[in-house]
């Protein structure tokens, strides 16, 4: 097996060139084996087989830097740097990552887990080579997707000032997790399909390199082509903002890379070698649903069906029913979307009211303040983001939304702890950043039903809201509790003494355990829905405050700006004298893992929360 003589960074520089396609096949059989089993994210790195091992052959790793956008298509990284061992903890706690992580290998130059960032980073080793008189090769390797964020041009427009080597990869597969929206990805599709240009070169410089001194004349024709580009590739835009360009090259052939590879290291400044593949290429399920395999749950490989169907409706699913019936009800509501109509259930939307649907590609500050000129121009517009994504439209939300008290509904799914995608996309921060913002109204459903109120609420609220779901299965319990929703009021479950537990959304399942071991003890307890993390009810914490021994608050959010933190400041203020307990996840990033042992880890469980509240009840 080829792929098992790969131990260590540059091993594959050992394998015959003869070998090359046969060692990407059993990387492909070895990912989608792997991945059936974990999970993770499969098209995109089926796409980057031939790609990733052009960059190992070309390249001298760890001196030599790669910096990957988002990072979900580097397991092929991974396994050229000698972690094939690793794969059965792909995501598991305390396992391997499935993004880059510094700390795991000295050959993942940069941490990535978001999407239009790796322009930046690479220029910026770039310049701390060139300051440090190094003379190592940096390749960025960034997406036609995130080439939809404008971060991405930002860099580049900084990046064509450069006047040493720095390699910028456009790995094009005309997807991102959904398929590609906007002018960016109609340009690369002119360029996919000038077939004319791309014969004509490609016969020219074969014909020419099989010539004595074919390399000089080849040099010649490059270093004078560019106006014959401007009339064959119209605008050639990388060019005219100062790049080189390279392409485009076919991403499967490796022969082919490594001539561009080769020929992009010796440019004396920025380059963009522009590469189309595939996503999924190699396993027929996955070419065919490249969005269902972004990532992949644990899948049969002969149907490519996953494991273990769900029975239940997760929150995406309801949010998507009551999207459609909103959309039915008031012409005026429309939907935004930054690249994910599938990811956050804006798909049967999109399918009944295209008009009023939008998709603005990976560009979550676009996606926020376009909604704030909808809701300027009379319109009802609820933007669809998931919490770890929001955090990139933080200063839109603020300045473009809140300073104007626009009717922006922001329906912000993955919030709380997600799981396997690790430090980069556990949403646990967003009740603390949208709370801080003078305006902004932030609340959480316990349950299934109370979500789809929730949004029938907001929707009419004429002042900017955000409403933050979990991942996973929706909640169905509590069903017999569904007291109309009234602003800024909490909702009271169980009302007794002792103690009081004020959850937020998806702790309110939590909580209802909590509930029942205590009372199984023999404790009184309370039960109070919060619904509001801003504004809290302060009726309510007075109520409990002057009632029960002890107020524990229960948040999937950082301790610090929670919904905690709140309630602590407010009795404070008013001066209750109530023990006070604050259930929160450490102020510090969380690893990937299972969720349900995640939360046990630090505490969010509901045992822990018990054993917690007993403790403090012994002491007073």
């Amino acid at each position: 097996m080829l792929l098992e003589q790969i131990k260590n960074p540059n091993d594959i520089k050992n394998i015959e060139e003869k070998d090359y396609e046969a060692l990407a096949e059993e990387i492909r059989q070895f990912l989608i084996q792997s991945i059936s089993v974990t999970g993770g994210h499969l098209g995109s790195n089926l796409g980057a087989v031939e790609l990733t091992m052009a960059l190992h052959l070309s390249l001298n790793l760890p001196e030599d830097k790669i910096i990957w956008d988002v990072g979900h298509q580097s397991y092929t990284h991974k396994l050229l740097t000698g972690r094939r061992e690793g794969f059965n903890t792909l995501r598991q706690y305390q396992g391997l990552s499935g993004f880059p992580k510094r700390k795991e290998s000295n050959c993942d130059a940069f941490d990535t887990g978001h999407s239009s960032t790796s322009v930046s980073a690479g220029l910026g080793l770039a310049k701390a080579r060139d300051i440090q008189g190094e003379d190592n090769t940096i390749v960025s390797v960034i997406g036609d997707g995130s080439l939809t964020g404008g971060m991405a041009y930002e860099a580049l427009n900084n990046a064509a000032k450069l006047e040493t080597n720095f390699i910028v990869v456009l790995n094009d597969n005309n997807m991102s997790i959904s398929e590609n929206v906007g002018g960016v990805s109609k340009y690369l599709n002119n360029i996919r399909t000038a077939d004319s240009y791309l014969g004509l070169k490609k016969g020219i410089y074969d014909a020419l390199l099989g010539t004595r001194h074919g390399d000089n004349m080849v040099s010649g024709i490059r270093r004078a082509k560019n106006s014959v580009k401007h009339l064959v590739i119209p605008g050639m835009f990388f060019e005219d903002m100062g790049l080189t360009y390279l392409g485009p090259v076919d991403g499967h052939d490796i022969k082919g890379l490594l001539r561009v590879f080769k020929e992009a290291k010796r440019v004396k400044g920025a380059v963009l070698v522009h590469v189309i593949t595939q996503k999924g290429k190699g396993f027929a399920p996955a070419e065919k649903h490249p969005a269902r395999f972004h990532g992949a749950e644990p899948f049969e490989i002969e149907t490519g069906l996953p494991s273990k169907p769900r029975n239940k409706a997760n929150y995406t699913d309801i949010f998507s029913t009551v999207m459609c019936k909103l959309g039915q009800r008031d012409e005026k509501v429309v939907a935004i979307t930054a690249a994910m109509p599938d990811g956050t259930g804006l798909k049967r939307f999109r399918n009944m009211y295209p008009d009023r649907f939008f998709d603005v590609g990976i560009a979550e500050e676009h996606a926020v303040t376009f909604a704030a000129g909808l809701a300027a121009g009379g319109l009802k517009p609820i933007v669809a983001i998931y919490s770890s994504f929001l955090q990139r439209a933080y200063d839109q939300i603020l300045h473009d939304v809140c300073i104007q008290n626009l009717p922006v509904v922001f329906a912000i799914d993955r919030a709380g702890i997600v799981g396997s995608d690790g430090e980069t996309h556990q949403g646990i921060f967003d009740l603390s950043f949208l709370s801080s913002i003078p305006g902004m109204t932030v609340c959480a459903p316990k349950n299934k039903w109370e979500l789809s109120d929730m949004l029938k609420f907001a929707v009419n609220l004429e002042a900017p809201i955000a409403i933050r779901y979990p991942r996973g299965e929706a909640y169905d319990g509590l069903k017999e509790y569904r007291e109309p929703i009234e602003y800024g009021k909490a909702e009271w479950i169980y009302r007794e003494q002792d103690i009081a537990l004020f959850a937020v959304g998806s702790m309110v399942k939590t909580a209802e355990a909590v509930y029942t071991s205590l009372k199984e003890r023999g404790y009184n307890v309370s039960l109070i829905n919060s619904r509001f993390v801003k504004p809290i009810d302060k009726d309510a914490v007075k109520e409990a405050a002057r009632n029960h021994s002890i107020i524990v608050t229960m948040e999937e959010n950082v301790a610090s700006g929670g919904f905690g933190e709140k309630v602590l400041q407010y009795m404070q203020e008013e001066g209750l004298s109530c023990d006070f307990i604050p259930v929160t996840i450490p102020d510090a990033y969380v690893e990937h893992g299972n969720v349900e042992l995640l939360k046990k880890e630090i505490g969010l469980d509901s045992e822990s929360i018990v054993q917690t509240i007993i403790k403090r009840m012994e002491q007073i």
